[in-house]
């Protein structure tokens, strides 16, 4: 059976050390096993002006070892809260897996220190809800503290030898306390209504110098340090009946049988009050952070609780019962709560019992503040010794294998033998005759790669001038077409495009050519037309490639809806985007049918359009037409002319060869004047 986790929490107070050791109830996980605790009380405050922090500490420590041992348990210390940072962030809707990324944000924007000098670590609260993997009502702690501080709470148990798992602030393991001893079995996480929480429990621990609020229901938590601790009652005293400390600190905690009580409650009266006022500001900026929050009650804690008076006089003021705590409901173990220096001190274990959950990882929160190199080290200390003998046996195994070779390697007289001489003459021979086929076969190899990559280049080429050939057919096809037999006599209801000039320019990245000026073109040409509907608008063309611009115009321009620029539309660039076309196939015959994509085709766009204008054209009723044999003999009463309304247009669109050699080559080819070039202007809007 695996030996049973144990784990210290160890709370390095300001006027005594406070230890306490606990495992796992086996037969009850809502509670933990008390085996041993110390309280070792220092002989002066650490705090006052001659006493040595360091040397009692270590004196202290010292002292636990003698009476203790942490061999093989985890250990949780804490540190006070007042030299921490601690941040509750509540974050917007977000993608689970960014969370990560927006912590690290928030904790340069709310750490005021650079973060390679601060140890921080964070949790997500409990309460939030997660769906489709977006994070909803998210709250996050983040929690910080320089890593000077942490290395000097960290040095008196380095020098003592003992091996600190965990640091942690001491207002968050009061939370860990409270959720698990104070507030019980906590509804499911996916239960909980942020408009209607349950009840928060408020936890007051005065300690020595200063004093922990924490309120929490289980799901969220709110902590504030507040600066007036037992020592200011003393320090009252002091001031007041002119008394030594000591004398002050024994009469604050007999203050019921000194001779004139009254004047002692009465020399620390402000200190009651200030307290109570700070407490009370307390209370109400966590009301206004969080008004759907209700405080049900006040768990008193520290040995300055027992202040005669000092309970009732916080309960008659803050309006809520503050109930001193007379034992720890989820703590079990006979030896330790029965014995006497515990009952009498019970007040003080709230943090070491905080501390001692996470260590069992039963702590609701799991925050740890112990430097990664510190856990870096320990782990290369722990797994020496496994690397030594590691080294010893490869060390070992190495020299046998050495010995089983050299062996009957030193038994055989090699230069006594014929042999042995024969058999290494012929052996060079053989190994000579094979470097000198190797290199002949690497010649060869080479050759053939040379001969190979001047074939590649041929075909490519080849492959070159069919895909020019094939794009030049693509776009005749894709031009509207009617055999001469069935063109109508009246020109202006021809359904012809007349091409005017042809250009291509190579773009090194087309996606300099698709500007959000050419892809809104494009998105304008989507719409439906002649009762064509719109097809899915294609992704923009990258890399390298050519823009092909087509300048033209048609007469088509006597029906409604279907003229101008809609009888491009419906005619070339409908084509242009499906229609089957016929090209060249592998075999070098105009054979294969494909679509214009297939060839690279994409993207065609009606660039620019001029207003329709009035031109005269010869009557082909007067004129005899000599390619329409079958039409009707001239008119000689007809007009000479007839006037048409003439649109020009400019259409561009993307073709990406698909053949390598296609792809990397990059020139002009241009069939028209400089001038009417608007290519370049294309790509600048």
């Amino acid at each position: 059976m695996a030996k049973q986790v144990a784990s210290w929490g160890i709370d390095i107070g300001q006027c005594a050390l406070k230890a306490l050791r606990c495992r796992p109830d086996p037969e009850d996980p809502q509670k933990i096993i008390a085996d041993a605790f110390d309280y070792i009380e220092y002989p002066r405050i650490l705090s006052q002006p001659e006493a040595d922090p360091a040397a009692l500490i270590r004196e202290a420590l010292q002292l636990f070892l003698s009476r203790n041992s942490v061999r093989g348990d985890r250990v949780a210390i804490s540190v006070s809260g007042s030299s921490g940072l601690a941040r509750f962030i509540k974050l917007p809707p977000v993608e689970t897996k960014k969370i990560p990324d927006i912590v690290r944000y928030e904790a340069n924007q709310q750490i005021p220190f650079d973060l390679k000098d601060v140890i921080w670590d964070y949790q997500r609260m409990y309460g939030g809800s997660e769906e489709e993997g977006f994070a909803l009502e998210t709250e996050v702690g983040l929690f910080a503290m320089k890593r000077d501080q942490v290395i000097q709470a960290l040095e008196p148990f380095r020098a003592a030898g003992i091996p600190v798992d965990v640091v942690q602030l001491t207002p968050l393991a009061l939370y860990n306390f409270l959720v698990f001893d104070r507030l019980g079995n906590l509804p499911n996480e996916s239960d909980f209504d942020p408009e209607s929480p349950p009840e928060s429990v408020m936890a007051l621990s005065l300690g020595t110098e200063t004093t922990d609020l924490v309120i929490s229901n289980g799901y969220r938590v709110w902590q504030r340090n507040i600066p007036i601790g037992g020592s200011h009652f003393t320090k009252a005293l002091t001031k007041e009946l002119k008394l030594t400390y000591a004398k002050a600190e024994h009469l604050k905690r007999n203050a019921t049988q000194a001779e004139d009580p009254k004047a002692v409650y009465q020399a620390m009266r402000p200190v009651f009050k200030d307290l109570l006022t700070e407490v009370q500001r307390s209370v109400g900026f966590f009301n206004s952070l969080d008004k759907t929050a209700k405080i049900g009650s006040v768990v008193a804690l520290g040995n300055s609780m027992k202040l005669p008076g000092l309970k009732r006089y916080l309960s008659q003021n803050l309006g809520f019962e503050v109930a001193e705590i007379e034992s720890f409901t989820a703590l079990t173990g006979p030896a330790v709560i029965a014995a006497p220096a515990f009952k009498n001190n019970l007040l003080c274990f709230g943090v070491a019992y905080g501390l001692a959950l996470q260590g069992l990882d039963l702590g609701r929160l799991a925050t740890n503040l112990v430097p990664q190199e510190v856990v870096r080290d320990r782990i290369i200390r722990a797994k020496k010794p496994w690397v030594l003998a590691a080294t010893l046996l490869l060390a070992f195994g190495a020299l046998t294998g050495f010995l089983l070779q050299w062996w009957p390697w030193s038994k055989i007289r090699v230069n006594d033998s014929h042999n042995w001489k024969e058999a290494s003459a012929e052996l060079k021979r053989v190994d000579t005759e094979s470097n000198d086929s190797h290199d002949k076969l690497e010649k060869e190899r080479k050759s053939f790669e040379t001969l190979k990559g001047q074939a590649e280049d041929l075909a490519a080429q080849m492959d070159r001038r069919l895909e020019w050939a094939d794009m030049m057919l693509a776009v005749n096809q894709c031009l509207p077409a009617v055999p001469p037999e069935k063109e109508p006599e009246d020109l202006a209801e021809r359904e012809q495009l007349h091409i005017l000039d042809f250009q291509v320019q190579h773009f090194d990245d087309l996606s300099r050519w698709t500007t959000p000026y050419v892809r809104n073109m494009y998105m304008q040409n989507r719409r439906a037309v002649a009762g064509i509907p719109a097809r899915p608008a294609a992704s923009p063309p990258t890399g390298a490639g050519y823009v092909v611009q087509l300048h033209g115009y048609h007469l088509h321009n006597a029906k409604p809806g279907d003229s101008g620029g809609e009888f491009v539309r419906r005619t070339l660039l409908d084509n242009l985007e499906a229609k089957a076309i016929r090209v060249f196939g592998t075999d070098g015959k105009y054979t294969l049918e494909v679509k214009p994509r297939d060839i690279g085709i994409t993207y065609p766009i009606l660039f620019s359009e001029t207003p329709q204008a009035p031109v005269e054209l010869p009557n082909p009723r007067v004129l005899a037409d000599p390619t329409h044999p079958e039409r009707k003999p001239p008119d000689p009463n007809a007009p000479p002319t007839v006037t048409l309304n003439k649109y020009e247009f400019i259409v561009q669109f993307a073709w990406v060869p698909h053949a390598p050699a296609a792809r990397a080559a990059g020139r002009l080819v241009q069939w028209m004047a400089p001038e009417q070039n608007v290519l370049a202007a294309s790509g600048d809007k």
